[in-house]
């Protein structure tokens, strides 16, 4: 059973379809029991960090997708459920994350040169660190293009950084440690490229 975490956060509608298209039949739940049971898990989200990582404390959920990480369940966030996965964001404070993977959240304020626009919304290409492409993206050239909304970014996680993008800087475009894996762009609303990412996180052996 394929489970996307439902923890109030989040437009989980885009994301459900593409697990359909590959032939899955996702479970959208909060229920930890449920959690327990399957296979693997998605961590979406959209909005605000404090706001998120409220709203998993306030659950419990934050708990239970650290046992689950710590059991070996294979995870994978996608953009703000990325973030989430880190030890902490500095978006308007200093919020604590999940710290499944090393390293911060920052602004891309005073990073990315004045005249980009932040957030930063659009189709960028991935690059591969020294070339090396990680399991979850084999099915990806590099250079293939997948779809960025967001005004932070991921730093100080070089040992886990698998992919970057480059808007006016490099940035962290996805990572992984050991079963934990996030996508900082939206690989439900990345066409072809992004089914390819669902499919093989899916289906693939962590």
């Amino acid at each position: 059973m394929i489970a996307v975490i439902d923890y109030g956060v989040g437009n989980l509608f885009s994301l459900c379809r593409s697990l359909e298209a590959i032939g899955q039949q996702p479970v959208v739940t909060g229920d930890p029991a449920l959690l327990r049971q399957a296979d693997k898990l998605f961590l979406p989200g959209v909005g605000a960090f404090a706001d998120a990582a409220d709203k998993l404390r306030q659950t419990g959920l934050d708990e239970v997708i650290r046992q689950e990480a710590a059991q070996g369940k294979p995870i994978l966030g996608i953009c703000l459920g990325m973030q989430l996965l880190f030890e902490e964001s500095l978006e308007f404070g200093a919020w604590k994350g999940l710290g499944l993977i090393p390293g911060k959240v920052v602004p891309m304020e005073g990073v990315i040169p004045a005249d980009y626009k932040i957030p930063h919304i659009g189709w960028n290409a991935l690059h591969y660190p020294q070339g090396k492409v990680h399991p979850l993206l084999a099915g990806v050239p590099e250079g293939e293009c997948v779809y960025f909304v967001h005004s932070f970014y991921a730093t100080d996680c070089a040992d886990a950084v698998i992919a970057t993008t480059e808007y006016g800087a490099e940035l962290t475009a996805a990572v992984a440690k050991g079963n934990v894996m996030g996508c900082q762009f939206h690989p439900e609303k990345s066409g072809d490229v992004g089914l390819s990412i669902l499919k093989t996180f899916c289906e693939g052996s962590w």
